[in-house]
């Protein structure tokens, strides 16, 4: 059963698009993605927390092809929906890949992490986590959490969906700053 939170958000974002786009109801496997950015990071890899300073207070959220809806909510709202219904977050945490940018540094520092325990602290927001792929580093500038899946079946999946380790600046990403696995690179399988 989908979080309430979750499902509410999946079903307006798929109303709303298939009255854009004008395609039939259905029953349709879509899965929402989630950004969250802010001013700066600050990581302590041992305890395995991670603040996200000066955090927006929206988070972004867009589902993969063949749907290409998009959109915001509040920080508040979607952790609300964190540890609503059997299939949460908080039951299935979810996978993200951090992207950290350095000014000084060519490349972004990028790693994927399984999310816990989200805490607003005034214009901060705490994560515990465990590492899955990667280093980080103790502290950083501008950072993107992209955050897994949630739709239809809920929970997290493989956790790259299109971010990861990459270089900064346009290329696979097509935007500066976004960083992209190429499956292909990284294991050969294409």
């Amino acid at each position: 059963m989908l979080s309430r939170f979750f499902a509410g958000l999946l079903t307006g974002v798929v109303l709303l698009g298939f009255a854009h786009i004008g395609l039939a109801e259905e029953d349709p496997e879509i899965n929402l993605l989630f950004v969250q950015t802010s001013k700066s990071v600050e990581i302590d890899t041992a305890k395995g927390s991670l603040c996200l300073r000066g955090v927006s207070g929206e988070t972004i959220y867009f589902s993969d092809r063949p749907y290409r809806l998009a959109g915001h909510v509040s920080l508040a709202r979607f952790l609300e929906g964190w540890s609503e219904g059997a299939d949460s977050f908080a039951e299935s945490p979810p996978n993200a890949a951090i992207s950290i940018y350095d000014e000084s540094a060519d490349t972004n520092a990028v790693a994927i992490i399984t999310l816990y325990t989200p805490e607003v602290d005034g214009d901060d927001l705490l994560y515990s986590f465990a590492l899955v792929e990667g280093e980080l580093p103790s502290a950083g500038d501008s950072t993107a959490l992209f955050i897994d899946k949630f739709g239809v079946g809920g929970g997290a999946g493989r956790g790259y969906h299109g971010v990861g380790a990459g270089r900064r600046g346009p290329g696979v990403g097509g935007w500066a700053g976004v960083a992209v696995i190429n499956e292909c690179e990284r294991d050969g399988n294409c």
